[in-house]
């Protein structure tokens, strides 16, 4: 049997050994096996690549806004150019399907062509005259050395909505990609130094915890980004925080879809199944909950919203629940490369966390109206497989209820009205994505502004909002005050100066103890 190969970490335009002895597997999710390995960083690789940086740093920052603009811009078309192959790197490496690969993708060119425009969007003020000849601006400078922590499930688009905001501005990047997945960052190294972006600029470590603290407590790092679950993202928050960066630490989800009785469940049904088993459910902005305002089907419901008859005594949440399991029943699971509509989960031990929330269901009464386990896939026996899971009647004292599942399992509750559907969803501990369906403007404007959820959508079930916004939850989804992505993206990136100028009248003279006033 050959040498396995290994990913290594990319320091200053080049592939990296280090001095760790630790690797990890990387799996090929849809096979079951180990594809390749990937080197687990130390501290002293962490510092290393932090010198490399911060060497880099003096000569990036003090480029041109014009030179660095080029750079992005000739990124931008080597990624779109290229997109096939790094959607092939993706499905290899974490399972998703190839056009949802595509899809990660083309969002993250999205906040590439948000950040070609960085010279408008890091502009200082000014304003002339405040005090007799006295004039006062504002200029935006990078911070230094930046640090960026990105999850399993999106090993492009995660980096992508950070390091070329991070990067346009003046700063120099250390990214650790999750170990499950890490070769999609290295490609995007590579690549954008094809694009002309000197060495040291962006560097790629891989790693564990042990690189995870060794950035958290490096004292040239002058701040953290992090997607992930919720009890990381608050220890990177609080760690970071402590040791003086600054952090945005997105966390983890458990998004509702709020169901009023005048939406067109045809809509609802297609939306529910996109948006809760694309991806195989490992996305934070996934539907976990679909929260029905239930009652009798309204007259003549079951002729215009699925071509037949509707059952005799059967209520709204019952005819969604029907539709929704019909498509379901066109759903084909399988490896990725092969035309499937759904992948398999990341690694076997996710799968079988997330299947353990099936049999969990059934103990706390809920029914299960499609069990996804033992799906026959289009792929090898080994893959980490898990079908589509449709549970009816959940309690909301059920950890199937609490608990971000991040897979393939999607909840039904029904409740009597649209307060108790939106008490509910205020509950909760998280506030990162929800959406309504109805086709009723005064529910959905009043929807919108009384949940309390950072991303809102209005027969739009997974809101991720166009790079020119910017990205985040409220309550346990986000830690720190700064969202990823758009304005809000370039804020965290740079830190303002404030400049108060007077040039002398060669007669001005005269001392004056005072507190200065304006005149």
């Amino acid at each position: 049997m050959g040498r396995m190969d290994i990913v290594n970490h990319w320091l200053s335009g080049a592939s990296f050994e280090g001095e760790s002895t630790r690797t990890a597997p990387v799996y090929d999710p849809a096979l079951g096996t180990v594809a390749r390995e990937v080197r687990l960083g130390t501290a002293g690789d962490v510092d290393a690549a932090v010198a490399v940086a911060s060497a880099a740093f003096a000569e990036w920052a003090e480029t041109s806004l014009a030179r660095r603009q080029a750079i992005l811009f000739s990124f931008r078309e080597l990624l779109n150019a290229r997109r096939q192959e790094l959607a092939e790197i993706l499905t290899a490496e974490h399972g998703k399907v190839l056009s949802d690969a595509l899809g990660e993708i083309a969002r993250g060119l999205e906040v590439v062509e948000w950040a070609t425009g960085f010279p408008h969007l890091i502009k200082g003020e000014y304003s002339e005259n405040v005090s007799t000849g006295v004039d006062v601006y504002s200029t935006r400078e990078p911070l230094g050395v930046v640090g960026i922590i990105s999850p399993f499930n999106f090993p492009a688009m995660v980096p992508l909505w950070y390091f070329p905001l991070a990067i346009a501005a003046g700063n120099t990047v250390v990214l650790k990609p999750s170990e499950k997945d890490p070769s999609a960052s290295i490609w995007m190294a590579r690549l954008f130094q094809e694009a002309g972006l000197p060495d040291g600029v962006f560097n790629v470590v891989n790693g564990d915890k042990e690189a995870v603290d060794a950035l958290l407590e490096h004292p040239d790092v002058a701040s953290v980004s992090f997607v992930g679950s919720t009890p990381i993202a608050r220890y990177i928050y609080e760690n970071g925080t402590r040791a003086g960066k600054r952090v945005q630490a997105l966390g983890g989800a458990k998004n509702h879809m709020l169901v009023l009785p005048d939406a067109d469940l045809d809509l609802v049904a297609d939306s529910a199944v996109n948006a809760g088993f694309g991806s195989a459910g490992e996305r934070c902005m996934a539907i976990s909950v679909l929260v029905v305002v239930d009652g009798p089907l309204p007259a003549g419901s079951g002729a215009t919203r699925s071509g037949g008859t509707a059952e005799p005594g059967g209520t709204v949440a019952d005819d969604l629940i029907a539709k929704i399991g019909e498509r379901m029943g066109g759903l084909t699971v399988g490896d990725g490369r092969r035309g499937c509509d759904m992948g398999p989960l990341i690694t076997r031990e996710h799968r079988d966390k997330v299947s353990s929330y099936i049999e969990l269901a059934t103990a706390d009464g809920a029914r299960v109206v499609v069990d996804g386990r033992g799906v026959k896939a289009d792929g090898e026996a080994d893959g980490f497989w898990l079908g589509p899971t449709l549970i009816d009647a959940v309690p909301i004292d059920s950890k199937v209820y609490l608990d971000e599942i991040f897979g393939p399992v999607l909840s039904v509750v029904r409740v009597r009205s649209y307060e108790e559907g939106v008490a509910l969803i205020n509950a909760g501990k998280y506030g990162n994505g929800t959406a309504i369906f109805t086709n009723d403007g005064g529910a959905a404007r009043r929807f919108q502004r009384e949940v309390k959820v950072g991303m809102i959508g209005i027969n739009v079930p997974i809101p991720v909002p166009v790079s020119y916004y910017s990205f985040g939850g409220w309550k346990d989804s986000l830690f720190g005050d700064t969202k990823a992505y758009g304005p809000q993206g370039f804020h965290f990136f740079t830190r303002e100066k404030a400049v108060t100028r007077r040039w002398l009248d060669p007669s001005h003279g005269g001392i004056n103890l005072g507190f200065p006033e304006n005149a």
